[in-house]
Formats: C-alpha cells, sequence, structure tokens
C-alpha cells in the first residue's frame, strides 16, 4: 500500500462550520459603530403554529463593543438552532448616551427585529443601521 492511500482524507473527516448568529450596529448621525447599545435577544418557544405563537424567551443580554460588535457570536454550537429570534436594539437610551436631543417620547425606543433561522450550518449576520429617526437592516455575512 503506497503511503499517499494510508493517509486519511482530511475532506472525509471535516465536519461542515457550525452556524452562528452575529449582529452589529452603526450609528448613522455620526457614520461610525454605536459603542455601547443595549441588545436583548429572544427566541420564540414553539408552538404547532411556528412563529405565529409562542411566549418569546429571554436568552442574552450585551451591550456592543468599540466596534459596535459584540465580543463573540449571539449564538453558536449547541445554542445555534433553527427557530424564530428577536432581536431587542435600545435605540432611544444609546442616542440620550450620545447627547442627542430627542422628544419624549422618543420616536424609536426599542427597535425589535424579528428573524427566522433555517439553516443550523450557517451565519447569520444581522446588522442595524440606525439614527434617532429610522433604521434599517439585512442579513449581512
Amino acid at each position: 500500500m503506497s503511503q499517499a492511500n494510508s493517509q486519511p482524507d482530511p475532506q472525509a473527516s471535516a465536519k461542515p462550520a457550525a452556524g452562528r448568529l452575529t449582529t452589529h450596529v452603526l450609528d448613522t448621525v455620526k457614520g461610525g459603530p454605536a459603542v455601547g447599545m443595549h441588545i436583548e435577544l429572544y427566541v420564540r418557544e414553539p408552538s404547532p403554529d411556528g412563529c405565529a405563537d409562542g411566549r418569546w424567551l429571554s436568552l442574552r443580554s450585551v451591550s456592543t463593543n468599540h466596534d459596535g460588535r459584540i465580543d463573540g457570536p449571539l449564538l453558536s454550537g449547541d445554542d445555534f438552532k433553527p427557530g424564530c429570534y428577536r432581536l431587542v436594539f435600545d435605540v432611544a437610551a444609546y442616542f440620550k448616551a450620545q447627547g442627542a436631543a430627542l422628544p419624549e417620547p422618543a420616536f424609536l425606543g426599542k427597535v425589535p427585529l424579528d428573524f427566522g433561522i433555517a439553516d443550523g450550518s450557517s451565519h447569520y449576520h444581522v446588522p442595524l443601521l440606525v439614527s434617532p429617526w429610522s433604521y434599517s437592516t439585512y442579513r449581512g455575512s
């Protein structure tokens, strides 16, 4: 048997990359990362109607770092599962802390983003671009 045939095939033993959930926040007023924004992560309790019913269960509470990101994935490994999720960004508190003059109540208080994870082996990146008056999101990479 030749040495080439006795070596294990690295492709055969390689596991698919584990999925993960990440986010970041960009402050479109200052044109940079939103440092210190508070974010809550929830999962919808499974129900027969899929995402239509079921309670929201709190999973994590985090704040963005100097780059507007979270230090590590919000979900990964065994915690990263298909399902219905919600990120809640505390936009009003962030902009008040930045010294923005906001009306009372603020136009945007807490911004909830509901999204689904269908593939437990993929990377789901959910960024938020935000000002006191508007926001947008997309599935990033």
